[in-house]
């Protein structure tokens, strides 16, 4: 796509400030700015589970040779092989976004580390988003093909993100509070937490490994019963959840319960962080900023609408305006390739070129480099793009009827591709109209 030289700076404006919203989380940063209020322990064991983990864990273990601590061992878990960060630590990789073979390996590999917590050590969790599918494997009694037919009936159903993370870590392996069961011998547990959940609640990361899970039985079953009737995958899900109504089988840990008493929480780094630190970049370059507080959330083409109509109608002069949050996206049988950044930017696009918009680009991405099933985080769209795209050969409407922006965007040079950021707190929906003259 050939671009107009002052959208070309705008788009150079918006790739900085959505850089340094990424820099301001940047894992090893925050986990040791946290580190250094915690008391100091004798012994440490390491677990590591996400996105960030081989990142947070490098920081923790750096933290731990400065004081002079020893490191008792551990496990990391990460969406990519390598190296782990420290001899004494054993690295895995899960899959993601969708568990697989890889992502049975490594719960495996979680339950024999967490056999190895003895009295006196002190765990320490570093926990970020992509740990429910890195770790992605059933509680027993269910196979594992019923437990990924279940987790992908429940990613595509458009749930809101509480309520397909309830649902999600019920019938997961280390999710509900499981984890911290099984580490129960350990003296304390200190959990170190990237937020990448609206809200920010500690039950929604990662399916809540180390935190109670206040939902029952009953109330799953409903919120089961909500999903499409041609979903017979879910049959099997009902029956484990009569049995625990029922008192044949156990409920998950909740609130109360013991095992949480030396649970002590750290969140290290969130979705508002990220916008905080988008902000002063923005000012830095000129621009009046504004904000959202309100985290994007619902069907991702209906939220670019509503963006695109927010910027379309903006003040005059140089002016940023700063979104978080995660959308979803309902598939349907028949769909294509990408992900919830770029259909809401096409969303976006669509509104933009109605609109006539003034010189004005979007990019919404999400902050740990990936969205979807795809090699990119995100897009970019201004008010030509939606034109650009009829005009390479590809109908923009039916793309997004379709959910397959991915190709759409990849013909007008629209994709963003940063790689994997090592962190994760949700999306970012950065917009910057009629740049500064420079």
């Amino acid at each position: 796509m050939q671009v107009p030289r002052r959208l070309d700076q705008l788009r150079h404006d918006a790739l900085t400030i959505y850089a340094a919203a990424i820099q301001g989380v940047e894992p090893r940063v925050a986990l040791t700015k946290a580190l250094a209020t915690c008391p100091r322990p004798e012994r440490v064991r390491l677990i590591g589970l996400g996105k960030a983990a081989n990142p947070m864990a490098t920081a923790a273990v750096s933290y731990l040779d400065q004081i002079g601590i020893p490191l008792a061992g551990g496990l990391i878990v990460t969406p990519d092989e390598g190296p782990p960060p420290d001899r004494r630590l054993i690295r895995v990789a899960g899959d993601h976004p969708v568990p697989g073979a890889r992502s049975a390996a490594a719960a495996l590999a979680l339950a024999i580390e967490a056999d190895q917590a003895k009295a006196g050590d002190e765990l320490w969790v570093l926990l970020s988003g992509g740990t429910t599918s890195l770790l992605g494997a059933p509680i027993s009694g269910i196979s594992t093909n019923d437990y990924l037919a279940l987790m992908g009936a429940l990613s595509v159903a458009g749930l809101p993100i509480g309520d397909l993370n309830r649902a999600r870590k019920r019938f997961s392996r280390w999710g509900a509070g499981r984890l911290a069961e099984a580490v129960r011998r350990a003296s304390r547990l200190r959990l170190f937490v990237l937020s990448d959940v609206p809200g920010d609640d500690l039950g929604d990361i990662g399916s809540g490994p180390t935190v109670p899970d206040p939902s029952t039985a009953t109330e799953i079953r409903r919120l089961l019963a909500t999903l499409p009737t041609a979903l017979p995958i879910t049959e099997f899900a009902d029956r484990m959840l009569a049995q625990v109504e029922q008192g044949a089988l156990p409920e998950t840990p909740k609130p109360g319960d013991s095992i949480f008493a030396e649970v002590v929480p750290y969140l290290i780094g969130s979705n508002a962080t990220a916008r905080h630190h988008a902000a002063e970049r923005a000012r830095e370059l000129g621009y009046a900023v504004v904000v959202s507080d309100r985290l994007l959330t619902g069907e991702a083409a209906e939220a670019g609408r509503w963006i695109g109509r927010q910027i379309a109608t903006g003040p005059p002069g140089p002016q940023a305006w700063i979104w978080g949050g995660e959308t979803t996206v309902s598939l349907g049988a028949d769909h294509g390739r990408g992900g919830r950044c770029q259909e809401l930017a096409l969303g976006a696009a669509q509104v933009l070129a109605a609109a006539n918009a003034d010189p004005v680009i979007l990019l919404a991405a999400g902050t740990d480099g990936r969205d979807g099933p795809t090699d990119a985080a995100g897009a970019v769209v201004d008010p030509h793009s939606w034109r650009a795209i009829a005009e390479s050969g590809i109908d923009p409407h039916q793309a997004l009827a379709r959910h397959d922006a991915y190709p759409a965007f990849a013909a007008i040079d629209g994709l963003i591709r940063p790689g994997l950021t090592g962190t994760n707190v949700m999306d970012l929906m950065i917009a910057v109209s009629r740049g500064p003259v420079r």
